[in-house]
């Protein structure tokens, strides 16, 4: 029993399992701290900043697993959120559907410039996403105006998109744009799981030089991880213009940090080849829990909700070092010493008696 239960429990489910017990005894704290905290309202708001987030980190993850970083999803957000909704606002007649594909267009060209840069031009992902970040975003300023793209130019259903409900139980609101985010969620964790590319990006990650001696494309392995990490900043983009509306050349800024501590949390390695697209869903959750709990109980400022992000990411990163790093080392020694067993006992078997 013992030996069964450690071949299906791997490290990285603890680090999950953690965050399910730590969101619960988050809930439970600030549910006698705050009058009226376990109100459908605040799940509903919450589900939906998460599912932005979700999205984002969806994106995060695939790079992050490489081994390395993409600084500039905020600004893609902003910008495709920007230029569909102005593209919007004089055509009221584009269907919802290839405003949709609109957005991941716009993302994905952003997303590839990146790819480009890092996966064939060997520059430093940091580097490059650092650039582009301000690129990005100064592009945008200079040729919109700095005007402000405002939701009563919108289409009637874009204005009527965020409040589109498929279900309801006791006040809780299954909303559409929670569903798309948790049937990306579903897709890529499935990518990661059963296709040859979730098994490419987890070995470029995990040793890079001995994915190249193997012979796996490494650098088109991390270009289509940075394509999708676009495209799906660019669906983001697009489910941030429906759910605020409003639109400056500031939309999202510093969204990237979010995304970030949301997948570190979550417990994607920061040095790549480790972790889930679950574990990030369940970092932004247990993130953007926070940030509203401390809001609504101590009117805590935007100054010291990035503070409280920085902190989260130093901590997620020391714990994945010291005591996951550890856990894994023994996991592996343990799956070995199981492996030998299970050989003597074939061995054994085959032995005429």
């Amino acid at each position: 029993m013992g030996q069964t239960l450690r071949r299906h429990f791997r490290p990285e489910q603890i680090r999950e399992l953690s965050l399910v017990f730590l969101i619960l005894g988050v809930l439970v704290f600030f549910s006698t701290q705050i009058p009226n905290y376990l109100s459908p309202r605040f799940f509903n708001r919450i589900a939906s900043d998460v599912a932005i987030i979700a999205v984002v980190a969806i994106g995060q993850t695939l790079v992050i697993l490489t081994r390395n970083v993409d600084l500039s999803v905020g600004s893609i957000v902003g910008v495709t959120a920007y230029v569909v909704g102005t593209f919007l606002t004089g055509n009221h007649e584009l269907h919802p559907v290839l405003a949709v594909a609109m957005a991941i267009a716009i993302g994905a060209v952003l997303g590839t410039i990146n790819g480009v840069l890092i996966a064939y031009g060997r520059v430093p992902a940091i580097i490059t996403t650092l650039g582009t970040l301000a690129i990005y975003r100064a592009a945008l300023v200079e040729l919109s105006g700095a005007k402000t793209v405002v939701i009563d130019a919108m289409p009637r259903w874009l204005q009527e998109l965020p409040g589109v409900t498929l279900a309801s139980f006791a006040g809780l609101d299954v909303r559409l744009l929670v569903l798309i985010a948790l049937a990306a969620v579903i897709i890529f964790q499935l990518v990661l799981s059963f296709t040859n590319l979730g098994r490419r990006l987890y070995a470029v990650g995990s040793n890079p030089d001995g994915a190249r001696f193997a012979g796996l494309p490494s650098e088109q392995v991390v270009f289509i991880a940075f394509v999708l990490c676009g495209a799906l900043s660019g669906l983001a983009g697009f489910m941030f213009l429906a759910r605020f509306g409003n639109i400056t050349v500031v939309a999202a800024q510093g969204m990237e940090l979010q995304v970030i501590a949301a997948v570190v949390v979550g417990g994607v390695a920061i040095f790549g080849g480790q972790g889930t697209i679950i574990g990030a869903l369940l970092g932004a959750l247990l993130i953007n829990i926070l940030q509203q709990s401390l809001i609504r109980w101590i009117s805590i400022s935007a100054f010291w909700i990035d503070a409280l992000l920085g902190a989260l990411i130093l901590a997620a990163v020391a714990a994945d070092a010291l005591i996951l790093g550890r856990l894994r080392n023994l996991w592996a020694r343990s799956e070995v010493q199981m492996t030998e067993a299970d050989e003597k006992r074939v061995v054994g078997a085959d032995v005429p008696k």
